[in-house]
């Protein structure tokens, strides 16, 4: 019986992760919860790896609200505020929230691997690279 109160919790193994997802330049995304992988229609859940000494290219999420947790490393998150760019110095334990439609990258200066866990406000891993973080960004108009 399939209800809304009888359907099977699904379980993703660490290990069972796939790259089958938009990527971007200088990182590695992992999807875990998908419409693909579990039959989601509003969340998408994985990881991202940035290596040591490494940036990711510009990018934005489209409509989708994003929530990161650093899981290990400093990543810094980079984003324009105006004509200024806006740096987050992070570490393990750590939050960050990205509103839908803005543009960042995510920089890893440092000498060990950098790995964030990601949380999406829609079924799929939505990407859209930019060739600069001051590219104007398309957003619909409503």
């Amino acid at each position: 019986m399939t209800d809304l109160w009888h359907q099977p919790l699904r379980h993703i193994r660490g290990a069972d992760l796939t790259g089958d997802t938009n990527q971007t330049t200088g990182m590695t995304r992992l999807e875990a919860i998908s419409g693909k992988t579990v039959g989601s229609s509003k969340v998408w859940m994985g990881e991202t790896h940035v290596a040591p000494v490494t940036n990711s290219g510009d990018h934005h999420h489209g409509e989708a609200e994003t929530a990161i947790y650093v899981k290990s490393g400093h990543p810094v998150f980079v984003f324009a505020d105006g004509d200024e760019e806006v740096r987050i110095e992070t570490g393990p334990g750590d939050y960050i929230f990205v509103p839908p439609y803005v543009p960042h990258r995510e920089e890893n200066p440092a000498d060990e691997e950098a790995v964030v866990i990601i949380a999406r406000s829609s079924q799929e891993g939505i990407v859209v690279n930019l060739p600069s973080l001051w590219s104007p960004v398309d957003v619909p108009e409503d």
